[in-house]
C-alpha cells in the first residue's frame, strides 16, 4: 500500500514483528526486525488501539468520532496521516478483507 493512497477505505493489520508498550496512556511502538520505534500521545494511543481491535480505518475513524470532538475532516487527516507513518515505518501493513 503506497502511503500517500491510504484512505478510510483501507485495511492494516499490525506487522509481525511489532511490540507495543503503554505507558502511562502513552505508548511506544517497536518494530522488532527493523530496531524501528515510533511514540504515540494519548490520541494516537487511542488509534493504535482501535487500529489492532479493527483493522479498519473506517471503523477507527466512526468510533473516535464518537469519543472526540473534533471535525470529521480533521480527524481523517489525522488518521490517514498517522496510518501511512506507521505503514512507512514498517508498524502496519496492508491486511485483506476476510
Amino acid at each position: 500500500m503506497s502511503t500517500k493512497s491510504i484512505s478510510l477505505d483501507d485495511l492494516v493489520k499490525i506487522a509481525p514483528d511489532v511490540v507495543f508498550r503503554d505507558l502511562d496512556g502513552e505508548a511506544v511502538l517497536l518494530n522488532l526486525e527493523t530496531g524501528i520505534y515510533f511514540g504515540l500521545n494519548d490520541v494516537g494511543t487511542r488509534m493504535w488501539n482501535l487500529l489492532q481491535e479493527h483493522g479498519s480505518l473506517r471503523k477507527v475513524f466512526d468510533q473516535m468520532l464518537l469519543e472526540y470532538e473534533v471535525t470529521p475532516e480533521a480527524l481523517e487527516g489525522d488518521l490517514c496521516q498517522l496510518a501511512a507513518q506507521l505503514c512507512e515505518k514498517g508498524l502496519l501493513v496492508a491486511a485483506q478483507a476476510t
